[in-house]
């Protein structure tokens, strides 16, 4: 495959390999021994909330919408490898390519990772500190452990450059898949179920619909898709030549993240279905389960769980602290590039410049990292005001529709080279995306409580 994009003078390489200063576009034979970006983006997509949702659709339904959680690791898939693809086909990020199609996306881009980033900051340290007080519950309150979270997620990030990040990430991962695994094969799966969840078949109830739609959309990740082509450039990756290496790291998250739905599924179908235990949605569902757990199984067994239930947690906080800061970091740089008047030198080289490691240092990443980790705390301590909320739940349903739909804007355009635009299944997967998160974009928005909001 020929670099297209006429930047001949990248670096390719991965994480281990110094920059040569030579461009090198030439194919990468896919290996495995490259994988990285798609498990960091695996571990960060897939949080306490998707567990607990597959876990409720299994209690709720059985087996029945397996075949729903597998079509949502596919549309995630298509999406992920739209955004590296991007990123390696015209050596700029993926804001870059938002900028180009017009102003409006650089405005809702920072409303969204302002509002979201405060909101998603309390949230995630809460969920990580959930696991925690139940394992030592008589140490601290759940807000201190959360903050705790928080405040260790933020120094690692801040000390570290994405290569230890990504072993990291590679660590918690190992124990989410043990974890996940264990607690499938423990509960006795129903095979024979199993392989009849494959049929696509909707649940004959209410609104079985929109809660398929919701599962197909909730399995694996939000603006965290979008961060992956910047993992893929932190790794090292900045040109074509490392294409079918993304491609193999992509499917291999997905593969990933398939497995850790599928088992929890599982679990929610088995134990829970069964039974016809109910359990809340949200994280608190996990500290049930752990409970339930506990009944069945024994403390060993309860213990093994919220000890995944915290590296799903926290791989999610410091993912999000990563990739998002990442992405926060390049419109900044972008932003004052273009205001400098440099703004065209600088994208010809947006791609290096994150695998650099120049991105993780950059004050822009950093005051991220802190706008993440400590407005939350008031809302840790004081309670999370409604009006913000809601605006972050319009905003976080809006993500994905965005991104599913620049990018079939982007890919489709003459901003990528030929070579590397879109084909019809590509098309035809970011359509799709992007109807079905419109869909639930709309139905998120009129779910929300908008009289008591004036």
């Amino acid at each position: 495959m020929a670099d297209t994009t006429g930047n001949t003078g990248r670096t390719a390489g991965n994480s281990g390999e110094a920059a040569s200063g030579e461009g090198n576009s030439s194919p990468r034979k896919s290996s495995w021994k490259y994988i990285g970006p798609g498990i960091v983006v695996a571990a960060t997509g897939v949080g306490a909330g998707d567990l607990v949702a597959t876990l409720i659709a299994g209690s709720n339904f059985g087996y029945t919408l397996l075949w729903a959680a597998i079509l949502g690791c596919l549309v995630k898939i298509s999406l992920a490898e739209a955004a590296g693809r991007w990123h390696l086909s015209t050596g700029r990020t993926l804001f870059e390519g938002w900028a180009s199609l017009g102003r409006w996306t650089t405005w809702f881009f920072v409303v969204y990772v302002v509002i979201w980033g405060f909101v998603y900051g309390a949230a995630a340290m809460s969920s990580s500190g959930l696991p925690l007080q139940a394992l030592f519950p008589d140490v601290m309150d759940l807000k201190w452990w959360a903050i705790l979270s928080g405040l260790v997620g933020l120094v690692f990030v801040w000390f570290n450059k994405y290569a230890v990040f990504e072993k990291v990430m590679t660590g918690l991962v190992g124990v989410m898949f043990l974890v996940t695994v264990y607690l499938a094969i423990r509960v006795t799966p129903n095979l024979g179920d199993a392989f009849a969840g494959l049929v696509p078949v909707l649940p004959d109830e209410q609104d079985s619909i929109l809660n398929t739609l919701g599962l197909i959309g909730g399995v694996g990740g939000t603006i965290t898709l979008a961060a992956y082509g910047y993992w893929v450039n932190a790794k090292g990756w900045t040109n074509t030549g490392w294409m079918k290496v993304m491609r193999l790291d992509n499917r291999v998250a997905y593969a990933t993240t398939g497995i850790f739905v599928i088992a929890m599924l599982i679990v929610g179908a088995e134990l829970l279905h069964a039974s016809n235990v109910a359990i809340a949605s949200g994280d608190k569902g996990l500290i049930q389960l752990g409970d339930i757990l506990e009944d069945e199984y024994g403390t060993a067994t309860s213990k093994f769980f919220l000890i995944g239930f915290f590296a799903t947690s926290f791989t999610s906080l410091i993912g999000v602290w990563h990739g998002v800061s990442l992405m926060f970091a390049d419109f900044v740089e972008r932003y004052r590039a273009r205001r400098e008047g440099t703004g065209d030198q600088m994208a010809s080289g947006s791609g290096e410049e994150v695998a650099s490691g120049a991105r993780e240092k950059s004050w822009p990443f950093r005051a991220y990292l802190l706008w993440l980790t400590f407005p939350p705390m008031v809302l840790l301590l004081e309670g999370q005001p409604f009006r913000l909320i809601i605006l972050y739940g319009v905003l976080g349903a809006a993500f994905l529709p965005f991104l599913a739909l620049t990018l079939v804007w982007l890919l489709n355009s003459s901003r990528t080279p030929a070579e590397w635009r879109n084909g019809m299944l590509s098309n035809a997967m970011l359509v799709i995306a992007g109807l079905l998160f419109i869909v639930l974009c709309v139905k998120q928005v009129w779910d929300q409580p908008w009289s008591e909001f004036f």
